[in-house]
This record gives C-alpha cells, sequence and structure tokens, in this order.
C-alpha cells in the first residue's frame, strides 16, 4: 500500500497531476444548486469542472417535488445516466418512429440513459413523494436546453 504524504514523491505516473491525483469526497452538505436549471426539479452539482477539476464528467442530484412535472429539456451533446433513488419519476419523451408520446414509468434502483440531444421531461405523479435522482454526464458541466416543447 502507498500513502503519499506532503513532501513525499509522487507515485508513479502521477507526477503533474496536482489535486487531481486525489479522491475527493463531497458530502451531501456540499452539493452546489449553482448548476443548470429546468423548471420544476432542484438539480445540485456534487462533480464537476468547478467543484472539483472534472474534466469529462458531471454529476448530480435531482429532485423532482410531489405532484411536479418539469420543464421540457434536453442536454446538448451530452449523454447522461440517471438512478432513481427514490420516488417513481417518469421520464416522457416522444418516440421518433411513431411520433408518440413515451412514458417510461420507474422506481427506486432503475437506471434510466438519456441519449445526446433528444427532448424529455420528467413528472412525479405522486402526490406526497418527491422524487429523487442521480445522475451522471459526458460532460464536465451540466449542459440544459430548456424547451418550449417536446
Amino acid at each position: 500500500m502507498t500513502s503519499k504524504v506532503p513532501g513525499e514523491a509522487a507515485a508513479p505516473g502521477q507526477e503533474g497531476r496536482g489535486a487531481t491525483a486525489r479522491l475527493r469526497l463531497i458530502s451531501s452538505g456540499e452539493l452546489s444548486g449553482a448548476t443548470a436549471q429546468t423548471t420544476g426539479m432542484i438539480r445540485a452539482a456534487a462533480i464537476s469542472g468547478d467543484l472539483v477539476g472534472a474534466r469529462s464528467l458531471w454529476m448530480g442530484r435531482t429532485v423532482l417535488p410531489p405532484g411536479v412535472s418539469s420543464g421540457d429539456h434536453h442536454h446538448g451533446q451530452s449523454e447522461t445516466g440517471i438512478f432513481v433513488v427514490s420516488g417513481r419519476p417518469v421520464f416522457v419523451f416522444r418516440d421518433p418512429d411513431s411520433g408518440q408520446l413515451t412514458r417510461l414509468e420507474t422506481r427506486p434502483g432503475d437506471y434510466v440513459w438519456v441519449p445526446p440531444q433528444v427532448p424529455h421531461r420528467e413528472e412525479n405523479p405522486s402526490a406526497d413523494t418527491e422524487a429523487v435522482v442521480v445522475i451522471a454526464r459526458s460532460t464536465q458541466e451540466a449542459i440544459v436546453v430548456n424547451l418550449s416543447g417536446l
């Protein structure tokens, strides 16, 4: 096991990496609301270029209050992976083949993949339970393009 102490030489392959060569713990109280937002939902960044120096990843948490639908939006060239922590959020998008609105009804433990440029929205049909998801994006910042419709 190797440890790095102040003044000690960097491990092989870690020279010149500075702070990016260290693991970082981001506690839930350190999440930042200073990230791209969409009406109806509350996004908080945990891992981004600004917060930790990430180069190709953005990660955070989104809360959808009870009975709320988000605004329609997409995430530009970013791929998005979503993990449902709690609640039963519904993800709505327009099927490219049929043109019909499609609803993905989720439960805790489910994952959703959102390809680049795909307009969608999140809905929380529960009258009394918030929906919480963890989001990972393939860009270091949260790209959000808010739309007037799907």
